[in-house]
């Protein structure tokens, strides 16, 4: 009689986004959807016609008013997140999004395979999985971070003409450094649809994983919690930041 035996996967509950990161997360994703939906509408104003009297309706000043009030919240909500790369738990850390490694940049050619070029070896997709972001998805967010940093210079910089506070003013410098209103203008349209190309890679990508692997990628940026091998674990526990820290609960 033969004997068939069934593998047990011992999964471990790790408690990856702490709670500001998950409020950055979400309050980021508002904001640059608030702040799209206006600039469309800012780059491009509709003829709306109307025997109201203008200043009855006053619908563009409050589109442009959620486009200042939404940058505001993303430049603050920006600063906040660099401040966090140092502050919080080792998922994130800077080290998370800077190849600093020969690791970091083989794990990034890695997933390029397969999540891209969709090959893959024996071994490779259980060799690229990591607890918080893998080496690609992180280094895809230093980039981000970057545009970030650009479009808050733009944005600012056009805005600092017409503003009365200090804080735009202090970016009036802009314009002169990128050769005039319209060019910065441009840089800020286009920037923006670079967010666009992202958020859609960014879900598919997240669906994808979730599908794949099945290790609660999507519900972690609700509850912060995700799951993942136990082998998996130890083995990244060397390769992280802070390594000693623990934000381990048990095992499944």
């Amino acid at each position: 009689m033969s004997t068939k035996y069934l593998r047990v996967h011992r999964l471990r509950r790790i408690y990856v986004w702490e709670l500001p990161v998950r409020i950055y997360h979400w309050l980021n994703a508002a904001a640059i959807i608030a702040l799209i939906v206006t600039g469309f509408w800012i780059s491009d104003p509709p003829a709306l016609m109307s025997n109201q009297e203008a200043s009855n309706r006053f619908l563009f000043g409050w589109v442009r008013y959620i486009h200042f009030i939404s940058s505001y919240i993303f430049f603050f909500n920006f600063l906040f997140r660099i401040y966090w790369g140092f502050a919080g738990n080792k998922y994130a850390d800077w080290k998370q999004f800077i190849p600093t490694s020969k690791r970091f940049i083989r794990e990034m050619w890695t997933v390029f395979k397969i999540d891209i070029l969709m090959l893959k070896k024996n071994g490779e997709q259980q060799e690229h999985i990591s607890i918080g972001h893998n080496a690609m998805a992180g280094f895809i967010y230093f980039l981000t971070f970057i545009a970030f940093l650009v479009q808050c210079l733009t944005g600012f910089g056009l805005y600092a003409g017409m503003s009365g506070w200090w804080l735009p003013k202090l970016f009036s410098w802009v314009p002169a450094v990128f050769g005039g209103d319209i060019l910065t203008r441009q840089i800020h349209h286009w920037t923006m649809w670079f967010f666009i190309l992202f958020a859609i890679v960014h879900v598919y990508l997240v669906f994808y994983h979730d599908y794949v692997e099945g290790r609660g990628e999507i519900s972690s940026m609700g509850g912060g919690w995700k799951f993942i091998e136990e082998e998996v674990f130890e083995e990244n526990r060397h390769h992280t930041p802070n390594p000693e820290s623990s934000e381990v609960v048990g095992t499944a």
